[in-house]
C-alpha cells in the first residue's frame, strides 16, 4: 500500500485555489476495469486526456453505485443525510442517453472504514479490541445501509414515478396499463409447450387462441422474458399475429399489446407496427376509456405513435363535454408524455382545470401541471393563480414530487404568486435533505427564474448538495450555479459548494460537447458571483466548442458574448482562448441594434437623459448608451472634473448634426447685420441676456437659488463650465474646437455610469440585486466608472412629478460631494 497525494488547481480562481486528496492505493493502477470504461466511453477518455482540469479521487475498492440521476424522493420523513463528500468522488461515468442515463460509478482503492484484519490480531475473550472490531462492523453496515438508502432516494423511475396519480382512484384501472398487478406465474413447462404448438400449427390458429398465448406467456417468470423475445417460435407468434390482424375483436387486440408491455417487446417490433396502424385505423369504434388505455401502453413500450395520438386528440375535442375527471387527467398525462400540445384543445384544457380543481387530488394536481410543463401548453395567468391558490393552501400535506411539478408549470408560466412561494420557504427546507438532486434543482430554478430569493430554502439546498452531487448531470450541475449565482447568493459552505460543482462540470466535460447551452450556463452562473474557472472558460471559447454552440437549439451567442468580455474586463492575466473579433463586433451590433429600439426609448430613461442634458448643459453631458455592452443594458454616462464642473465629452453626433443640418434659412437684412455685429440692432441687452442663460440657470431661477455662489458652493460650481460655452457667441469656429481640448484642461474627472434601474434588476419584493447586474456594476467599477443609481423605488413615482422636483433629485444624484472624493 503506497500512500498517493493528487493535487488539483484551478488557476486563479477566485476565493478557490486548490484542494488535495489522500488515498491508499494498490500498485496495479491500470485495472482492466478501466481499460475498458474507456472502451465504452471514448468520450469520457479523451475528455481526460485533453484536459487537465480533471480530477481523479481514490475511493473504496469495487464499490459500485448504479443509478439514473433523474430522481425524485417522494419519501418526506427526515432522514441523516449521507457524507459522501467525505468518502470522496466518483473516478468516472458512462453517458447513455440524456433521456434515460445509465450511470455507472466505480470506486477504486481500499475503504478508510475497512475493517482492521482479525488473522493478524488474536485478542483475548471480552477484550477491547475485539469489542472495537465489532462496534467497527456494526458502524460499517449501518453506513451501507445509509449509503443504500440514498441511492434508493436517487432512484427515479421516468415512466412509473409520473403515474403515482393513478393509484388514488379506481377508475383509473380502465384507462391506464398497472404493471405491478399481481399476475399468476406460467410454469416453464406449460411455456414451452404452448411454443411447441405454435411451431407445429405454423399460424393456423384462432385469433382468440392467439391472443391467449401471448397472455399466457406474459405470465412467464421475468427473466425469461428476453429469451422468450428473441425465441423463434414467439417471432413465428408474432408473425401468425401480423398476418391475422384485422380478424381480432379490439378487446383481442388490446390484450396482446398489454402482453407486450409485460414481456418488454423493443418499441420497433414489427408486431407493434402492425398494431399501432389497426388501432388508427378502428379509432372512431372505439370507447375513449380503450383509447386511452392503447396510448398508455404505447408510452410504457416507449414508443413514438403521433399519427395515433393525432386521432386520439381529435376524438377527445369531439366528445369533450363527456370527459370524466380520471379522463381528463389520463389525457392531460398522455398530452405531457407525447410532448404535444393540441392549440385546439388549449381553451377547453383550461375550463376543465377550473371546473375540476377543488376535486382533483393533490398528486392529479401534480400530474396536471406536469402534463402542461412536458407538453409546453401555454397557460392563463387566471387559471395558474387557481392552481397555485389550491396548492398553497395544502401544501403540507402535498408529496414533493406532485409539488415540483406544480413549481416547474409556475416557473414556465412566469407567474409570482408570493402566498405560495412564501409558504414554500415554510414548508420545503426541511424536506431538502430527502429530496433527490433533481427535485432540489427544479426548486432552486424555480427560485431564480421567478427572482424570488428565500435564504432559508437556498441555504439547505446548499448543504445538501455536496454530499450527492455525484448524481448530478451536467444539467442539474449548471442549473444550480445559475440559480445561486442569478440570486446573487453565496451560502454558508460556498466553498465546499462551489468546489464540488465545479468538479462535477469537469467530470461531465464530455456531456457538454452534446448539450454546449448548460456549460454556458453553469459558467455564467459562476461569473455573477465572481468565480472563474479558466480552464473551462478555455474550454468554452475554444472555436471547435464555438462550432458546437451553432448546432444547439438556443441562441448562445449573446453568452458567449457576455462570458468572454467578462473575463477580459475581470481576469486580466487570462491566457486563454477567446472570442474572434468578428464574433464581438457581430454580438455588440446586434446588442446596439436591440437597445435603440427597445431599451433606449424605454420613457423612464428618456426623461432622466433630457432631464440631465437640460440641467448640465446640452446633450454633449450626457450619453445614452450601453458601457457595457455584454450586460444588455443601459447607462447614462456623464463626466465631472474633481471640483465638480460637468465636462462635455458627447461632442460627435452634436457637432456633425449642426455641420449637416440643413436649415433653410434666408439671407436677409437683419440676419447679415446680426452676423456682421454679433447680435441684431433690434434686440435688447435683456434679450441678450435671455438668450445666453442656460438650462442649468433657468433650473436654479426655477428653483429659488439665491444667487449663483450659493448655488456654486451646493455644486461645486458644477453648471459654470455649461454657461460659458453657451455665452460665447455661436458661430462655425465655436463648433470647430477639438473635442480633447475640453477634456485636457481637466485631465482628473470622475465618470458617472447613471443606472435608470427597474423591476427586473432586483429579486422579487426586495432590494437585493441580481447576479447579471451586480456583475455589470463591479465591472463599471473596474474600468473606473462611479456607479449612480436612479433605484425604481425612487424615480418611477417622481414621474409622475413635477419638473422642478425631478430635476431637484437628479441634482442631488449626480453632485453628491462624497462622488468626487473617489478617484476618476
Amino acid at each position: 500500500m503506497a500512500t498517493v497525494l493528487i493535487c488539483r488547481r484551478f488557476p486563479r480562481l477566485s476565493r478557490v485555489t486548490a484542494f488535495s486528496t489522500t488515498a491508499k492505493c494498490k500498485a496495479k493502477s491500470g485495472s482492466s476495469k478501466s481499460e475498458q470504461e474507456k472502451e465504452e466511453n471514448p468520450e469520457t477518455a479523451n475528455t481526460r486526456s485533453e484536459s487537465a482540469a480533471t480530477i481523479q479521487l481514490l475511493n473504496p475498492l469495487d464499490y459500485r453505485v448504479l443509478y439514473n440521476p433523474s430522481a425524485y424522493a417522494k419519501s418526506r420523513a427526515a432522514s441523516q443525510q449521507h457524507a459522501a463528500g467525505s468518502s470522496g468522488q466518483a473516478l468516472g461515468d458512462t453517458f447513455t442517453s440524456p433521456g434515460r442515463a445509465q450511470v455507472q460509478h466505480t470506486f477504486g482503492n481500499a475503504s478508510s472504514q475497512a475493517l482492521p484484519s482479525v488473522r493478524n490480531a488474536l485478542p483475548k475473550p471480552n477484550s477491547k479490541p475485539l469489542l472495537k472490531q465489532t462496534i467497527s462492523a456494526c458502524l460499517s453496515v449501518a453506513q451501507t445501509k445509509e449509503e443504500t438508502e440514498e441511492d434508493r432516494r436517487e432512484m427515479h423511475d421516468s415512466k412509473e414515478d409520473p403515474r403515482v396519480f393513478q393509484k388514488g382512484r379506481p377508475e383509473y384501472k380502465s384507462l391506464s396499463y398497472d404493471k405491478f398487478e399481481p399476475v399468476e406465474t406460467l410454469p416453464l413447462e406449460e411455456g414451452d409447450s404452448i411454443l411447441h404448438s405454435v411451431a407445429v400449427c405454423k399460424g393456423s390458429q384462432s385469433p382468440g387462441t392467439i391472443t391467449d398465448y401471448f397472455c399466457k406467456l406474459s405470465r412467464l417468470p421475468v427473466e425469461q422474458h428476453a429469451a422468450l423475445v428473441s425465441e423463434p417460435r414467439f417471432n413465428t407468434l408474432c408473425r401468425c399475429a401480423v398476418k391475422n390482424i384485422g380478424l381480432f375483436s379490439t378487446s383481442e387486440l388490446i390484450d396482446i399489446l398489454k402482453a407486450c408491455v409485460r414481456l418488454v417487446v423493443p418499441p420497433t417490433h414489427p408486431l407493434l407496427n402492425a398494431c399501432e396502424n389497426e388501432f388508427c385505423r378502428r379509432v372512431w369504434d372505439m370507447n375513449l376509456d380503450q383509447l386511452l388505455l392503447v396510448a398508455d401502453c404505447w408510452r410504457c413500450l416507449e414508443r413514438s405513435v403521433p399519427s395515433y395520438l393525432s386521432i386520439l386528440f381529435s376524438y377527445a375535442n369531439m366528445h369533450w363535454k363527456d370527459l370524466t375527471l380520471p379522463q381528463f387527467v389520463q389525457l392531460l398525462y398522455i398530452i405531457g408524455e407525447g410532448r404535444r400540445s393540441p392549440a385546439d384543445l388549449t381553451q377547453k384544457v383550461e375550463s376543465m382545470i377550473l371546473k375540476y380543481l377543488d376535486s382533483f387530488t393533490l398528486e392529479e394536481v401534480g400530474a396536471v401541471c406536469l402534463g402542461l410543463f412536458k407538453s409546453l401548453s401555454g397557460i392563463s395567468d387566471h387559471v395558474m393563480r387557481k392552481i397555485a391558490d389550491r396548492v398553497y393552501l395544502q401544501m403540507e400535506d402535498m408529496s414533493t414530487y406532485a409539488l415540483v411539478n406544480v413549481l416547474k408549470v409556475l416557473r414556465y408560466s412566469r407567474v409570482d404568486h408570493l402566498p405560495l412561494l412564501k409558504e414554500l420557504g415554510k414548508v420545503i427546507p426541511a424536506r431538502i435533505p430527502t429530496v433527490n438532486i433533481q427535485g432540489i434543482m427544479h426548486i432552486t430554478l424555480t427560485c431564480s427564474s421567478l427572482h424570488y430569493f428565500d435564504e432559508g430554502i437556498m441555504a439547505a439546498a446548499a448543504m445538501s448538495l455536496p454530499s450527492k452531487v455525484t448524481y448530478c448531470r451536467s444539467k442539474d450541475a449548471a442549473k444550480f450555479l445559475w440559480s445561486f449565482g442569478c440570486l446573487d447568493y453565496e451560502p454558508p459552505n460556498e466553498e465546499e459548494f462551489y468546489s464540488s460543482l465545479i468538479e462535477q462540470m469537469h467530470r461531465k466535460l464530455h456531456e457538454f460537447r452534446k448539450y454546449p447551452e448548460h456549460l454556458l450556463t453553469g459558467l455564467l452562473g459562476l461569473a455573477f458571483v465572481k468565480r472563474f474557472p479558466e480552464d473551462l472558460i478555455d474550454y468554452a471559447l475554444r472555436d471547435e466548442f464555438v462550432q458546437k454552440t451553432r448546432g444547439s437549439k438556443y441562441e448562445l451567442k449573446k453568452d458567449l458574448f457576455t462570458l468572454s468580455k467578462s473575463v477580459e474586463i475581470e481576469c486580466p492575466s487570462y491566457q486563454g482562448s477567446r472570442l474572434p473579433p468578428q464574433l464581438y463586433q457581430e454580438m455588440t451590433e446586434m446588442v446596439l441594434n436591440f437597445a435603440e429600439q427597445e431599451i433606449y426609448v424605454r420613457p423612464e430613461i428618456v426623461e432622466a437623459a433630457s432631464l440631465l442634458e437640460s440641467m448640465l448643459g446640452g446633450p454633449e453631458y450626457v450619453k445614452n448608451h450601453m458601457i457595457l455592452p455584454h450586460t444588455r443594458s443601459s447607462d447614462l454616462e456623464v463626466h465631472l472634473a474633481m471640483d465638480g464642473h460637468p465636462i462635455p465629452f458627447n461632442l460627435k453626433d452634436p457637432i456633425t448634426d449642426k455641420k449637416l443640418k440643413d436649415f433653410g434659412v434666408s439671407l436677409t437684412d437683419d440676419l447679415m447685420t446680426q452676423l456682421i455685429k454679433g447680435r441684431c440692432n433690434s434686440q435688447s441687452p435683456v434679450e441678450v441676456e435671455n438668450e445666453a442663460r442656460t438650462p442649468g440657470q433657468e433650473w436654479r431661477e426655477e428653483a429659488g437659488t439665491p444667487n449663483a455662489g450659493d448655488s456654486a458652493a451646493l455644486s461645486g460650481g458644477a453648471l459654470l463650465a455649461g454657461a460659458r460655452l453657451q455665452v460665447e457667441p455661436k458661430s462655425e469656429r465655436c463648433l470647430e474646437v477639438p473635442p480633447s481640448l475640453t477634456l485636457n484642461r481637466q485631465p482628473q474627472q470622475v465618470k458617472l455610469a447613471i443606472q435608470v434601474s427597474n423591476r427586473n434588476h432586483y429579486c422579487y419584493c426586495s432590494k437585493r440585486l441580481l447576479g447579471l447586474h451586480c456583475l455589470k456594476r463591479r465591472q463599471l467599477q473596474q474600468l473606473g466608472y462611479v456607479v449612480v443609481e436612479l433605484p425604481f423605488w425612487e424615480w418611477f413615482p417622481l414621474l409622475k412629478r413635477t419638473r422642478l422636483e425631478k430635476l431637484s433629485y437628479l441634482h442631488y444624484k449626480v453632485f453628491d460631494p462624497a462622488l468626487r472624493s473617489r478617484p476618476g
